[in-house]
């Protein structure tokens, strides 16, 4: 489905989903939804090396068609998100389409990305 087959709500919920987690982690996050050109990982990567700050990115790329879905992570993202913690964020996104809930799937696995990424708290004792 191509991202301008989203309703006006469900591009508004999946934009307050994104600004939420960038927040939440400090961390830059895209989503694209649609026919990825060739190889869904290499098309993937091309677009995640196109953004403003790839290091600081998160690019989420699901091509229903092809039933594809990459999560990209730029170097610095990769400090505090692993690639296992990736792996459940996308099980999450599948669990949800497999049940028709392509928004709900992409709205839950950013949320969960993006917990995962925010650097831990530290406490200063003197």
């Amino acid at each position: 489905m191509p991202a301008g087959e989203f309703s006006a709500a469900e591009r508004y919920e999946i934009d307050r989903t994104i600004r939420a987690a960038e927040q939440s982690c400090r961390f830059e996050f895209s989503v694209f939804v649609g026919h990825a050109e060739g190889d869904p990982h290499g098309y993937a990567t091309r677009l995640h090396a196109s953004l403003v700050a790839p290091a600081r990115s998160v690019l989420v790329l699901v091509d229903p068609g092809a039933r594809a879905i990459e999560v990209v992570t730029g170097a610095e993202v990769r400090r505090h998100l692993s690639d296992v913690e990736v792996e459940h964020g996308v099980l999450n996104m599948r669990s949800d389409f497999a049940g028709g809930d392509l928004v709900g799937g992409l709205k839950r696995a950013i949320t969960y990305l993006a917990e995962h990424a925010r650097a831990p708290q530290t406490l200063h004792a003197e």
